[in-house]
């Protein structure tokens, strides 16, 4: 990955469909086997860094009080609990994703934390490909590390266009796929010698290992305000932070 390679203009929305590292099946598993130590890796290999992403991404999403809002891809649901906060005991968030495992923890922490607030969230499990939720419906969305792993980014742009209100804005969070060679090395070396190096003693380094293709795999930032821009929002913008290996896309339909 020290060279990452830009993809080349083509007109066709079949550019932003790239071969699929794992299949959907295969990443359900996954992130089912992933799920126990999901928060504890994440806490570790960031130095605490992805609450501070997550809190940056929540706040792009525009989410108010007593609005309806929706985490894609949720996980154990630190997005999910951010919105909840955001929006209040008069709003309602809905946490959606394709691992039970995931869904379970989020549960299990809803009711262990027992804020006011966090009544608010519902768990879904579903498919970010196919949100099982009305035209129109959400005031604001958001998606951590979520978009790198589905098999059609297209797709979940167009349902994540479909299911926002008109004016209202997705927050995507994810790792940076860097243009620039020494970001990329640096980024590449983490992966090597530090996340996997460390998931090894969870006994998960062929699941971390996954990281560094999915991020090959990834679109760039430019990529990503063309797909937006391309299924239909009017206003796209890719953040770069924590020095270019985090990167937050925020749409506006």
């Amino acid at each position: 990955m020290a060279s990452l390679q830009l993809s080349l203009p083509f007109s066709s929305a079949s550019r932003f469909r790239h071969r699929p590292v794992l299949c959907a099946n295969e990443r359900q598993v996954l992130f089912n086997r992933i799920a126990p130590v999901y928060d504890n890796l994440n806490d570790l290999l960031s130095l605490g860094q992805h609450r501070i992403w997550k809190r940056m991404s929540v706040s792009w999403s525009g989410a108010k009080s007593g609005d309806n809002v929706l985490d894609v891809c949720c996980g154990s649901g630190d997005l999910t609990f951010l919105l909840s906060e955001k929006i209040g005991p008069d709003g309602k968030v809905r946490g959606l994703d394709f691992s039970k495992e995931q869904l379970s923890i989020a549960s299990s922490r809803q009711e262990l934390l027992r804020k006011a607030c966090y009544k608010n969230i519902e768990w879904v499990e579903g498919d970010a490909l196919d949100l099982p939720f009305s035209d129109c419906f959400f005031d604001a969305i958001t998606m951590g590390y979520g978009l790198r792993n589905v098999v059609d980014k297209h797709k979940a742009f167009e349902e994540m266009f479909r299911v926002l209100k008109p004016g209202s804005t997705v927050s995507v969070l994810d790792f940076n796929k860097s243009t620039q060679p020494f970001t990329a090395t640096i980024q590449e070396w983490m992966i090597d010698n530090v996340v996997v190096p460390v998931a090894t003693g969870y006994g998960l380094a062929k699941e971390y290992e996954y990281l560094k293709s999915s991020i090959k795999e990834f679109l760039t930032g430019k990529e990503l305000e063309e797909l937006a821009l391309e299924v239909g929002f009017s206003r796209a913008k890719h953040y770069e932070i924590s020095g270019g290996l985090m990167g937050n896309l925020v749409a506006t339909r």
